[in-house]
């Protein structure tokens, strides 16, 4: 960053952008989950990145420029290419009479402002942008993969002037996939097999999208490329093969988890991408509100009981224990984990991986962890009855327990728990919390724009009672949309952020848990006391214009009246 993070937290006390106190607990939120402070203003929503942007190139005496509001003509993003303007952080954008006008993110940059100048033989006149514009600018001019794939292949062709398909250059095909999938925040690649040829999808946000079609003759070369990377047997076609690869890519080293199946018409591979940078999370920029914020570090602080995470597969639960164990992980405790799989490595934390071959279950790992002196212990997911039941005794014997579970609610995890035959009593005196959870989609910031709806709208999609609650004395609501755009993929959405409740077990609701009452009554008495289903955090952040309501409703699972 151009500007240390204490004259950015000056500059913004001075403009009135953010009070003290505020800034003061984004910095040490900032520092736990090891990302930048501007990251960290961002994501807590009190500022705008063009807000920041502005007050920076003020300060600095540089004009500012907003390059998702500019035309930029085609020529000029040629004046650097892509990767060295990825990297430099500058983009021309505009010539005229005075020269020609460059984005920085550090228009002090006399280097880069002198190679442009030999290169372009033009005058530069710096202009200040911030790195998220710049770096959206340049996603905006970046060929489509189908396009830059070819271009590829067309480039060896005129190099080798005698290439053939079948030896095409398949590791610089595979790293391009890579690369683009990377950028485009994929959480997965799928590479599929059909019968003319061969499709490459990315999942972005929780939903895939076509990427790529290459010729059929390419994609068992391709397949046998990433099992080389993955170690994976290569003569073996006709069974599952699971494996990991690391690759070195412009931005991290990135680890990939591989599974490659026989379909109809070939092998189809699925690719993970563990990226570590994109998984330094804080509670906040998870999306947890300040009053379950409150409750969780209510229970963290506690050094036995059980918290739990609960919901549907991709939901995000082992992402937050991730960020829950981060928040404790000092020298003094003991973390041990048993996971299937590991997906991240968390630093200082002894982390085992389910082997069912040599018999380590979730259920036998725990009982050697006990054996082993931890203060935390992460148990994957809850499963079977002998797991819930050692967990429980973990929890009661001084242990602080984290494990997964899946159901719909977090009152729903009470009767499940009692289901595997973990007695009442035991439930109600060691559950400290429990936590609910599902993803909805981001509204995309480049194409956001405002729609009023009024309650008589919104009751035609949302119980009028439940409204009322949570919009009390309003006649219309402000929301927001997006249009669509290059930088969305046309979705109106880019990136996901969670909607939560959090069962914080009182007194009053170990009775009821005691008793056997059932998920209907624990649930009720828990909003009572002041819970927050997911579907009113949704609500709320569809009203910050955070996402929309309809991917609210599709997430939650709530049916319109």
């Amino acid at each position: 960053m151009l500007l240390p993070d204490t004259q950015i937290k000056t500059l913004l006390i001075q403009n009135a952008l953010a009070k003290e106190s505020e800034l003061d607990d984004i910095a040490v939120m900032a520092k736990s989950s090891n990302v930048s402070f501007y990251d960290a203003i961002l994501d807590k929503n009190i500022v705008t990145d063009e807000n920041i942007g502005q007050m920076i190139a003020q300060f600095l005496g540089f004009p500012f420029v907003i390059l998702s509001r500019t035309a930029i003509p085609e020529e000029l993003f040629q004046v650097t290419p892509e990767k060295v303007a990825r990297k430099l952080k500058t983009i021309a954008f505009a010539k005229d009479a005075e020269g020609l006008k460059v984005a920085m993110n550090d228009p002090e940059d006399e280097k880069t402002i002198e190679m442009i100048s030999k290169k372009t033989g033009s005058k530069v006149i710096p202009y200040y942008a911030t790195e998220k514009d710049i770096q959206n600018a340049l996603r905006l001019f970046r060929k489509d993969l189908q396009t830059a794939c070819e271009n590829l292949i067309n480039k060896e062709i005129d190099q080798t002037k005698a290439l053939i398909v079948d030896e095409a250059p398949i590791s610089k095909i595979f790293d391009l996939i890579v690369d683009y999938a990377y950028e485009d925040k994929a959480s997965d690649i799928h590479i599929e097999p059909e019968e003319k040829d061969s499709l490459v999808r990315f999942r972005i946000d929780g939903l895939l999208h076509d990427a790529l079609r290459l010729p059929k003759n390419l994609h068992g070369r391709i397949i046998a490329r990433i099992k080389v990377l993955s170690k994976l047997r290569t003569d073996e076609h006709l069974s599952a093969q699971d494996g990991k690869m690391r690759l070195t890519t412009p931005y991290e080293v990135l680890d990939i988890r591989v599974s490659v199946i026989p379909v109809a018409d070939g092998e189809k591979a699925v690719l993970r991408l563990l990226s570590s940078k994109k998984k330094q999370f804080s509670l906040t920029n998870l999306g947890v509100e300040t009053s379950e914020l409150k409750k969780i570090n209510k229970a963290l602080g506690k050094s036995y009981g059980m918290i739990l995470s609960t919901g549907p597969t991709g939901s995000g639960k082992t992402t937050i224990i991730y960020t829950l164990l981060k928040q404790i992980n000092v020298r003094e405790r003991n973390i041990t984990t048993i996971e299937d799989p590991i997906e991240y490595r968390i630093p200082g934390a002894n982390q085992i991986q389910v082997n069912t071959k040599t018999n380590l279950t979730f259920a036998n790992g725990l009982r050697s962890i006990l054996r082993q002196d931890p203060n935390v212990i992460f148990v994957g997911e809850i499963r079977d009855n002998e797991t819930a039941g050692i967990a429980v005794n973990a929890a009661l014997t001084g242990h602080l327990v984290f494990s997964t579970l899946h159901t719909n609610d977090a009152a729903t995890s009470i009767p499940r728990l009692i289901d595997m035959n973990v007695e009442p009593f035991l439930v109600a005196s060691t559950v400290n919390l429990i936590i609910a959870q599902r993803l909805v989609r981001k509204i995309c910031d480049m194409c956001r724009m405002p729609v009023t709806l009024t309650m008589n709208e919104l009751a035609m999609q949302i119980p009028s009672d439940m409204l009322l609650q949570i919009f009390p004395n309003q006649n219309s609501l402000m929301v927001y949309k997006g249009r669509g755009c290059k930088i969305c993929h046309n979705t109106g959405y880019e990136g996901r952020i969670g909607v939560f409740e959090a069962l914080e077990i009182s007194p009053e609701i170990r009775k009821l848990i005691t008793t056997r009452c059932d998920a209907d009554q624990i649930n009720r008495l828990a909003i009572k006391e002041g819970m927050k289903t997911m579907l009113a955090d949704g609500l709320n952040k569809a009203a910050q214009g955070i996402t929309t309501i309809e991917e609210v409703l599709r997430a939650t699972k709530v049916e319109s009246v």
